[in-house]
């Protein structure tokens, strides 16, 4: 049984840390982007990897829960406790230096708290290229993006964030310092620690610092928006750009046409290159080596997508102003939805294949629950959706709010059933406990709670996110 944070505690952490270390503010460290929750606890701002071990012994000696704060932006509850004994919140923000840059290594070393945009300018800065990019990225912190093992746009190429890393400096339950910051690309001197603290948020031990791969920088980058007529199509266009520019592809994004519908309806206001919205929509985004055009890539991917059936219209960007105009209409579709309010959203994966089936039978389950607008977008090239369902014009989400829990039941039951995941890059946090409890296979949830004992045995990291925290 946890304990909750006293006065007395908070003395004592006071006497063994600097002021600044502690917030006067707490407000914006107990809610999250969705606003269906609130937050408990005292936060504390460590400004290096020894406050941050002082605060953790501290915090196992009187079993007390510690909960990570990175940027804030996760979608799951990762990162606040709204219920159990309230525990210490830690936040990463004075943690936010870049250590060191190998530029013949292509490695950058930094501290967890850095925003995962001060590293993709020092890694331009030498020009390389750090290839993790979402819509949050000015404000998400590399901690939180390691501890969730973040998608976004950039994975069909690059991979998800796990393989954007070499190693961690990780502060353990009991205090102690993992100093796992390997640069080395090769290394099997046992079991992978790396990837086992990737990926756990935060339930395992505290991220402090992280070594990541850079890449080099494509020489010609380029992006179209291609109506194409159907989920399948985009599919087999999908293939179709893998044949004519391979490995060339850096993101290949499905869009319906309610998502345009809702950026018209309540902005944020964008320049479509399309006189009427299509009804499925693809962004293809390239980056080629030096010698080769994008344009003409994209070209050649249009003229054979047309002669296949596959694809009714389309745009090329011409400069990277255009490119960057194409990109944000897919990057502001997430705001238009939060203006809209979502019945559920739901973060899922599915194999490529049955993409096309899902999206069909899910609009067909749903309307057997009730009235809804369906938002089916994401990154098509890895399989992973975002299919929010919202309420129908003139409504809110609180008019179906008594319908949320049979809305996720419905399209999370369908997901399983096609050998999907019901979290691809958002997840599990404190949102989704029940969810791997129900979909789960049953050997790997008794292997997850091993690990979960064996390294945390007082239960005080991330308390109740991921594994629902015991008595």
């Amino acid at each position: 049984m946890l304990n909750p944070v006293t006065t007395d505690f908070e003395e004592e952490l006071r006497g063994l840390l600097p002021a600044a270390t502690f917030k006067d503010d707490s407000t914006p460290y107990l809610s999250e982007p969705r606003g269906r929750w609130a937050g408990q606890g005292l936060v504390v701002a460590p400004a290096s990897t020894a406050e941050v071990s002082t605060i953790v012994r501290a915090c196992a000696a009187a079993k007390i829960g510690i909960v990570p704060y990175s940027g804030g932006t996760g979608l799951v509850g990762g990162q606040l406790m709204q219920d159990g004994p309230a525990p210490v919140v830690l936040s990463l923000e004075r943690m936010n230096k870049i250590r060191d840059v190998y530029p013949s290594e292509n490695v950058l070393v930094c501290d967890a708290g850095t925003i995962l945009a001060t590293v993709q300018q020092a890694a331009e800065d030498i020009d390389r290229l750090f290839p993790l990019s979402l819509a949050s990225e000015g404000s998400a912190r590399i901690g939180g993006l390691l501890a969730t093992n973040a998608g976004g746009v950039n994975v069909l190429r690059y991979g998800n964030a796990r393989a954007q890393c070499l190693g961690l400096e990780v502060v353990r339950p009991d205090g102690s310092i993992w100093h796992g910051l390997t640069r080395l690309r090769k290394d099997n001197t046992g079991y992978d620690l790396r990837n086992l603290m990737i990926g756990a948020e935060g339930t395992l031990g505290i991220i402090t610092g992280a070594a990541l791969k850079l890449v080099p920088r494509p020489v010609g980058v380029g992006a179209a928006m291609m109506a194409v007529k159907s989920p399948a199509a985009a599919l087999d266009l999908l293939a179709l750009a893998g044949t004519l520019i391979g490995e060339g592809i850096s993101a290949f994004e499905i869009m319906h046409r309610q998502g345009l519908d809702f950026l018209a309806e309540v902005g944020p206001e964008v320049q479509s290159p399309f006189d009427a919205p299509p009804e499925w929509t693809v962004l293809i985004d390239v980056g080629l080596p030096a010698g080769l055009s994008p344009e003409e890539a994209l070209e050649g991917l249009f003229e054979a997508g047309f002669e296949a059936g596959l694809v009714t219209d389309g745009a090329i960007a011409q400069s990277h102003a255009q490119r960057a105009a194409f990109w944000q209409i897919r990057e502001t579709i997430p705001e238009a939805n939060r203006r809209i309010g979502s019945v559920s959203s739901h973060d899922i994966s599915l194999p490529l294949s049955a993409i096309p089936d899902f999206i069909a039978r899910g609009t067909q389950a749903l309307a057997a629950v009730g009235d809804f607008r369906i938002n089916c977008f994401g990154h098509l090239g890895d399989g992973n959706l975002h299919y929010n369902v919202f309420p129908t014009k003139g409504k809110t989400r609180a008019d179906y709010e008594a319908a949320r829990p049979e809305v996720k039941r419905v399209v999370h039951d369908l997901v399983h059933s096609m050998e999907g995941s019901v979290s691809a890059e958002h997840g599990i946090g404190r949102l989704k406990v029940a969810d791997l409890e129900k979909y789960g296979d049953p050997a790997k949830l008794a292997m997850l709670r091993a690990i979960k004992d064996a390294l945390d045995p007082a239960g005080i990291m991330n308390p109740g996110a991921v594994l629902r925290a015991q008595d």
